[in-house]
């Protein structure tokens, strides 16, 4: 199975930074408004999922170009991005960014955030990323990459996390505890195209910003 963009009906603060992250084969799936993004960068989403009362374009053409549309009711318990994440799910993608998921209501973001907590994601890589800044949880180890200069912001979600070790960043760690109510990881900053971080205990949030200072290029290379 190819990876799974998801694009959610927030803010893309850039197209062109956006058009990075989007590989050939990878498969293009809306939550309702997301398919407004998908357009705009000039591509066809395949799959279009929610109730669909913010999906301003022509249905029949995009149906008759090959995109497939799942119809939920507007009275339902579920955001249109959860119920994306739901259904992509069972097809079993080796890789998920959610994009445009950030900005706008804050409610929105803090809710899209807590979805990548869901149990099931687990095992799937799984990121919110717009070109300009990727967030994902780290629940055991990870890896980022980008560049010297971006910002690495490693906050504690909801509880202490233990045995925080860092490389390739600025401040290191060296199995230290990030406190909940404390501000210690916030605006490290990455020494080469890629750090890793390692946990012991907790779920750890880690924000990327990708710099400014140097060519976004395809960061899938």
């Amino acid at each position: 199975m190819p990876r799974i963009l998801i694009f959610a009906n927030g803010e893309l603060p850039d197209l062109e930074k956006a058009r990075a992250i989007i590989l050939d084969d990878d498969l293009l799936v809306a939550a309702d408004g997301g398919s407004q993004h998908i357009l705009a960068l000039g591509l066809m989403p395949h799959l279009i999922i929610g109730d669909l009362d913010s999906l301003d374009v022509d249905i029949p053409l995009l149906t008759k170009r090959g995109t497939q549309l799942i119809q939920f009711p507007r009275d339902k318990d579920e955001t249109d991005l959860e119920l994306a994440i739901t259904h992509v799910l069972t097809l079993n993608p080796t890789q998920l960014i959610i994009v445009a998921a950030l900005g706008g209501r804050l409610d929105q973001t803090m809710g899209n955030l807590s979805l990548l907590t869901d149990a099931r994601l687990a095992s799937v890589d799984a990121r919110l990323d717009d070109g300009v800044e990727e967030i994902f949880f780290c629940r055991d180890q990870a890896q980022v990459q980008g560049g010297s200069g971006d910002i690495v912001s490693l906050i504690p979600w909801g509880e202490n996390v233990t045995g925080v070790l860092t490389q390739n960043l600025k401040w290191s760690l060296n199995g230290e505890t990030l406190y909940a109510n404390k501000t210690r990881g916030i605006s490290n900053e990455m020494c080469g195209e890629e750090a890793s971080i390692k946990i012991k205990t907790g779920t750890l949030l880690v924000v990327h910003r990708r710099a400014d200072h140097y060519p976004i290029g395809d960061l899938n290379e």
